[in-house]
């Protein structure tokens, strides 16, 4: 992350992208789209934050609050072979980010993807696929890998079979990032939520290893050329994820082999931070090989819920003189006594189930915090970023989350891991919200 101041049936579906010029169609519920123009009017005056639902910890569910055919779209992901049958580009944590370089925007996609024939990222997926496009429109093409690895597949900048490739003073796969096999999964070892950064001329890619690896948790990988690499791990990684061990995860990860997930870059000026889940965050070195040293990690002061769930996906985006860090949070469904239906970023437990795998926000004066009550910025939009566009327009990722709830179920799982991104609301320096675009309807106050 960088600083922001510098129901149509699949065929039927498919068969609208020619129409619609720039865009895959959107699911049914979220719809479909073309992006706005650029040369979309702005807001004469500024939208108003909506009230909370009390107490807090309770999930705003309005519609206005999804993306729809009105504020997003799915991004024409170049396909790669093992797209074809599906007809667009299978993708979880869905990544976007856009940079100037050489004085021209440079957009670049990615995200947790899945190896042919297996339904999902696990227990084994293989490596991570960049797409680049000169708009967020497009064309998005495959990152061009053929002249690093002729014949391999295209847009591929790194995955554990690139082990083969490690060279005295030059690790690309770190051997706890190798593919290993058991009795009771088979292969085993993935790579997830990737994203791509440009900072001080190069190119950094900040990832975490799966569940299913010898050791989970978050790395980081640097160009020694472009977007398409080749890249190596830092040397912070060789021997371990950032950090130390924590408690957490699965039963079948053995102990100590757990660290700090969902890794994530925040650069401002000539400085850099990584950012983790569990509200915690480091500094990096001036030379980008690891993070500073401390007994304990810092912690971003935040008002949490009470009691606190399991977040995921911590990003944090400046715009207009504010931070904000986003974080991935399920809204559960249960009863309430009179018979109602509550909706709340509960943990889990008896008669709760999940509902939507949501963005939640909260922002600050600083990048410590101390941080804002946290609100519901998109509905089904959790583990994304936020990010503008060379118009200066905010924006945020979405991908529709299959694993539970209601992109799991069969009538819309087909629909569900979408390389998705829809348009942001700021309600001004009053307001200090990013919402997904919400309808026009209500659209007064803080001027």
């Amino acid at each position: 992350m960088t600083s922001a101041d510098s129901g149509f049936p699949r065929r039927s579906l498919l068969g609208g992208v020619a129409g619609l010029g720039v865009a895959t169609a959107l699911p049914t519920a979220a719809a479909r789209a073309a992006p706005a123009s650029a040369e979309t009017a702005p807001l004469g005056r500024h939208p108003s934050n909506w009230p909370d639902p009390e107490p807090y910890g309770l999930a705003d569910t309005r519609p206005d609050l999804w993306p729809r055919e009105d504020n997003s779209f799915v991004l024409p992901l170049e396909l790669r072979p093992r797209d074809e049958n599906l007809g667009r580009v299978w993708i979880r944590d869905t990544y976007v980010n856009c940079f100037v370089v050489d004085g021209r925007p440079v957009y670049v996609a990615t995200g947790t993807t899945r190896s042919p024939g297996l339904d999902g990222p696990a227990p084994w997926n293989d490596g991570i696929f960049v797409w680049v496009s000169p708009s967020l429109e497009g064309p998005w093409k495959l990152a061009d890998t053929t002249g690093i690895r002729p014949g391999a597949e295209k847009g591929k900048v790194w995955s554990p079979e690139f082990a083969g490739e490690n060279r005295p003073g030059r690790t690309v796969v770190a051997p706890w990032q190798e593919y290993w096999h058991d009795d009771r999964f088979g292969k085993r070892g993935e790579a997830w939520a990737p994203e791509v950064h440009y900072f001080r001329g190069k190119w950094y890619i900040v990832a975490c290893t799966g569940d299913h690896s010898r050791k989970v948790g978050s790395f980081m990988l640097v160009s020694e050329g472009g977007v398409e690499g080749p890249y190596r791990i830092v040397e912070g990684n060789i021997e371990k994820p950032f950090g130390d061990p924590v408690t957490g995860g699965p039963d079948f990860i053995e102990p100590g082999a757990y660290f700090h997930i969902d890794g994530s870059l925040y650069s401002e000026g000539q400085d850099a931070w990584l950012v983790l889940h569990n509200d915690l965050y480091a500094r990096f070195r001036d030379d980008m090989e690891d993070i500073v040293p401390t007994t304990n990690l810092p912690k971003f002061q935040q008002k949490p819920y009470a009691p606190e769930p399991y977040l995921e996906g911590a990003y944090v985006f400046k715009y207009e003189g504010r931070y904000y860090l986003v974080q991935a949070a399920w809204d559960r469904t249960s009863d309430n006594p009179d018979g109602t239906r509550r909706y709340a970023y509960d943990k889990p437990g008896p008669g709760r189930r999940e509902h939507q795998y949501d963005a939640v926000v909260a922002v600050s004066d600083t990048f410590e915090g101390p941080y804002s009550e946290r609100w519901t910025a998109g509905v089904g939009a959790g583990h994304n970023n936020f990010f503008v566009d060379h118009h200066g327009r905010p924006w945020s990722t979405f991908f529709l989350n299959p694993s539970a709830g209601h992109w799991s179920d069969p009538s819309r799982r087909a629909d569900a891991a979408v390389p998705g991104v829809v348009q942001l609301e700021w309600t001004g320096p009053a307001g200090n919200r990013l919402y997904v675009k919400r309808r026009s309807l209500g659209r007064t106050g803080n001027g």
